[in-house]
């Protein structure tokens, strides 16, 4: 009897492509359950072609580690602002200089206010400010938080300032209950980030 093959969910999807070939896509990663869903998303743009940077939060490492994003992306993830890794002297500024599209997901209530307001005291944030990219968020949270009028707010006028939102659905979330708040499906950013890219040519720039 021939024992069945284990697979993993952060790897299953699509037979490998070059749809995506010479795109530059960082994925920043916040502190949220919907974080262990992002390896799918990062497994997805790798198998499509493109090159992935990976940024984590301290709260994000706290949920998925960086060496899961680092197996997938096959680069060094940037978690620190202090210490600069084998990627480059200012990571924040090299990555976002060869970025084609900035994913922010989970995107918490937390990084949404910073944003909003301009803040910049992590990798994920950090990378936000310097970014000249297109900025996809995809929102994560419980859904009185979600619907609570400071974080439609800074949603807002983070949507006002050209970043795109991939609006969260609804479902179980991880305070037990239904509601709106549970991050999009990883297929569903990576259709809305595909769509972004191909409106032009890969930058060509190398890190």
């Amino acid at each position: 009897m021939t024992r069945p093959t284990d697979r993993n969910a952060a790897t299953d999807g699509p037979a490998p492509t070059t749809e995506l070939a010479g795109y530059e896509v960082v994925v920043g990663v916040c502190g949220g359950i919907a974080g262990y869903k992002v390896a799918a998303l990062v497994s997805q743009l790798v198998q499509g072609g493109a090159s992935v940077a990976v940024a984590m939060t301290r709260a994000a490492r706290r949920f998925v580690t960086p060496l899961t994003f680092e197996a997938l992306s096959g680069r060094p993830v940037f978690t620190s602002l202090w210490r600069a890794g084998e990627v480059c002297k200012q990571p924040h500024l090299k990555l976002t200089e060869a970025c084609d599209v900035l994913i922010i997901a989970p995107a918490t209530a937390n990084t949404i206010a910073k944003l909003a307001h301009g803040l910049a005291d992590d990798p994920v944030s950090t990378l936000a400010l310097s970014a000249t990219s297109p900025i996809l968020l995809a929102p994560a949270m419980n859904t009185r938080m979600w619907q609570s009028r400071i974080v439609q707010q800074n949603m807002q006028s983070l949507k006002d300032r050209g970043m795109i939102e991939v609006p969260p659905g609804e479902g179980w979330l991880a305070c037990r209950t239904i509601g709106p708040g549970r991050m999009a499906e990883p297929q569903i950013i990576l259709s809305r980030a595909v769509e972004i890219l191909k409106r032009s040519a890969p930058s060509n720039i190398t890190q």
